[in-house]
């Protein structure tokens, strides 16, 4: 298990994170830190939520974990835990974001998530070890979850949520932000819906959040089958980073930009990729 430190001048510090105007100076860390230069997404929530709040986390959790998007949260009781155990049981990638040190685990019913977070995932802060979070850290910890992340899905939040400060700090940062709408009886409801009034997108369907994200709605499983070794490889390249140049694809295979071009060819007959302003994208399907 990989522990350390990265600081805003090193290579591994995550790239997205950089860009927010109080980026944190380090970032102590307890797992594979590389999980937060691929694409982040956050899912946040309520600590107490409803069957539907935790089924739809879980769900969103899954999918993104499946098309190799990292599920960034704050590993609270309630959604976001069940963020974490959906990417985790889709085989994916996922983030907890601690307002205290990464050995002290808050809420200490959450030891297993984070022993498994720890194992197969990332936990960061930019708090020592040792630091039990107090009051004023959890909203400090929150421009984390945001600044990491090219969007912030809220899935169920009261009126007075610490996820909507979250969803308030994304929007300042210029990410994307989306929420799904809930029951207009239901008082664990009313922030979401509220945001929603707004202006904010509703999450219609899960499929909504990968259309957004430019992702292929099928399963990696299933467009595998449709494509050779190299083929497929180039298409976990660009699932991974999101958009790449020519240029790019021809460093990390080694391989001529002829060559390259050859295979983006077959991949956009296939309906799997297009190109655009210079850069080549994942199609929609």
């Amino acid at each position: 298990m990989n522990e350390g430190v990265v600081t805003r001048d090193m290579a591994e510090y995550p790239p997205l994170l950089r860009e927010i105007k109080n980026s944190p100076e380090r970032l102590y860390y307890t797992g594979d830190i590389s999980l937060l230069s691929r694409r982040c997404v956050a899912v946040v929530g309520s600590r107490t939520v409803t069957p539907y709040g935790r089924n739809v986390a879980e769900s969103i959790g899954r999918k993104l974990g499946e098309h190799g998007i990292t599920v960034v949260s704050g590993m609270a009781r309630g959604i976001d835990s069940f963020a974490h155990k959906g990417a985790l049981r889709a085989g994916g990638n996922t983030a907890a974001v601690f307002a205290g040190g990464t050995d002290v685990c808050y809420p200490a019913e959450n030891r297993n998530l984070k022993a498994e977070i720890e194992r197969k995932g990332v936990i960061v802060s930019e708090q020592p070890p040792g630091k039990v979070p107090e009051k004023y850290d959890f909203p400090l910890r929150n421009r984390i979850i945001s600044g990491l992340c090219e969007m912030t899905i809220v899935v169920q939040a009261r009126n007075r949520s610490g996820a909507l400060i979250t969803a308030e700090l994304a929007e300042d940062q210029g990410r994307r932000l989306m929420a799904v709408p809930g029951n207009i009886d239901s008082e664990y409801n009313l922030g979401n819906n509220k945001i929603i009034r707004e202006g904010v997108m509703p999450v219609v369907s899960i499929d909504d959040i990968l259309h957004e994200l430019g992702i292929s709605y099928e399963k990696p499983d299933i467009v595998r089958e449709k494509l050779s070794s190299t083929e497929y490889q180039v298409y976990e390249l660009l699932r991974g980073r999101g958009e790449m140049s020519i240029d790019e694809l021809c460093i990390l295979m080694d391989k001529p930009p002829g060559y390259v071009n050859r295979i983006l060819s077959v991949l956009e007959m296939k309906g799997l990729v297009f190109s655009e302003i210079g850069k080549i994208f994942l199609a929609n399907r």
